[in-house]
């Protein structure tokens, strides 16, 4: 009896010391494993490298009356609020006329775009050629060759077309757009560029201005121009002159209208044709522009190659009439353009000289500000960011998603484990201790 009774005590306090041991060795590894997964999750959130999605870029080909000018224009991927934040990184103007004196030739068209395209290639990442899209969109002298000559027009965007698809950009479309459509496009561009869609704010996001207002714009092209500015959509006028435009998540509503044959060239047109309806004989016509007695031919395909002079053609026309233009010859007025006035094939600058002096305090014309120029096609090119899809960041990991899954899960189980049994344990001890106490008890009734 006595033997039994002083054996239970050394063998509960050998387990007691084994089970101490246990319990501490499981609590270092409990431990070990939650600052494992603390560590491992705070790696994984912070440590992580967040790759912005880049650049996209866009071609938009302005097909003027007189001239076509590429324009390159790039904006981040991820984009606000659906529209891409766009600048202009790259102009190249092509050379020649326009795209429609290529009537009578349309398979010529595509050559004078060579120039500028082996540049434009140069300053889009070649990894980005087949991603970047390109656009042509001719305006009035294209809209006037349409109404005299349609298959001739179609020869054209055909030939040009056939052109663009062989380059290894993504070509989209090449289209005549309406005078309204130009119209918008300007009035997009020069709000944009004046900051009345988007500004940055103290911590350099981009936000839209509180209480700014847009800004009405003229444009003045060679064959038409276009006025627009934003109204209240209750506003009196013809329906079909108001449209509206969605950009960074707020809608406008403008009033466009287009003036057919009041471009630059064409009112330039309709002036001559009025000289050589009212003057059969030599004549001499004021302009400070050319020297003293400078005269010239103007022909009959020049003044009246264009449906807006065909309302002023005179019954009978002689091609041979001749103009006399008698002036001061200031060179102060025109500069280092005077001396090429003398050759009446530098028709470029006789017109900027001559007709603009009068014509453009009228109407203003583009200009740039910053690197930007003032065009319909970069409005155009803001518009269709709403259609390509953004890019979301990239984030790079320090750890791979599957090993750290696999990280989390393997010590969040021993974690489990190791909490179980350490739970076991203290349940066994309160068990055991209830045990002896009421063995105690038995022994002292005893």
């Amino acid at each position: 009896m006595f033997t039994v009774l002083t054996r239970q005590p050394c063998e509960q306090a050998g387990l007691k010391a084994l089970s101490r041991i246990s319990a501490i060795i499981t609590l270092v590894v409990l431990l070990l494993s939650i600052v494992v997964l603390v560590a491992v999750t705070l790696i994984q959130i912070h440590q992580k490298e967040v790759l912005l999605p880049g650049l996209k870029y866009g071609i938009v080909l302005d097909a003027g009356s007189s001239r076509t000018t590429v324009y390159v224009y790039q904006w981040p991927a991820e984009k606000e609020n659906n529209t891409g934040v766009v600048s202009q990184t790259f102009k190249c103007s092509v050379k020649g006329s326009g795209i429609s004196s290529y009537g009578e030739n349309p398979q010529d068209a595509p050559k004078a775009f060579e120039d500028c395209m082996q540049e434009v290639k140069g300053h889009i990442p070649a990894h980005l050629h087949g991603s970047t899209c390109i656009y042509l969109g001719a305006t009035a002298g294209m809209r006037l060759l349409r109404l005299q000559n349609e298959t001739a027009a179609n020869e054209v965007l055909a030939s040009i077309q056939n052109y663009f698809e062989s380059q290894p950009f993504d070509f989209r479309d090449a289209q005549i757009i309406s005078g309204q459509e130009e119209g918008i496009y300007g009035w997009i561009t020069a709000n944009y560029l004046m900051g009345n869609f988007l500004e940055k704010s103290l911590w350099h996001m981009w936000v839209h201005p509180n209480g700014k207002e847009t800004t009405g714009a003229l444009d003045l092209g060679g064959a038409s121009t276009q006025i627009s500015f934003a109204v209240e959509e209750n506003v009196g006028l013809n329906t079909s002159d108001i449209v509206k435009v969605s950009l960074y998540g707020y809608e406008y509503t403008l009033y466009t209208h287009s003036f057919q044959c009041y471009g630059r060239n064409e009112a330039e047109k309709r002036f001559l044709a009025i000289l050589l309806q009212n003057y059969t004989t030599e004549t001499t016509f004021a302009n400070p522009c050319y020297p003293r007695n400078y005269t010239t031919t103007f022909t009959e395909a020049y003044v009246f190659g264009s449906l807006c002079t065909e309302d002023l053609r005179p019954e009978s026309y002689d091609p041979n009439n001749i103009i006399t233009f008698e002036g001061t010859g200031d060179p102060s007025l025109c500069r280092e353009k005077v001396a090429s006035l003398f050759n009446f094939s530098a028709c470029h600058d006789r017109e900027v000289c001559a007709f603009n002096g009068v014509y453009q305090p009228k109407v203003k014309r583009s200009f740039l500000v910053g690197n930007s120029s003032i065009a319909w096609s970069l409005g155009y090119m803001l518009s269709l960011t709403n259609q390509i899809p953004a890019e979301s960041p990239l984030i790079r990991l320090p750890i791979k998603p599957s090993a750290f899954m696999g990280t989390l899960t393997f010590f969040t189980a021993v974690a489990l484990l190791c909490l179980t049994y350490l739970v076991y344990l203290c349940v066994s001890s309160r068990n055991q201790r209830r045990s002896q106490h009421a063995l105690d008890n038995t022994v002292d009734s005893e």
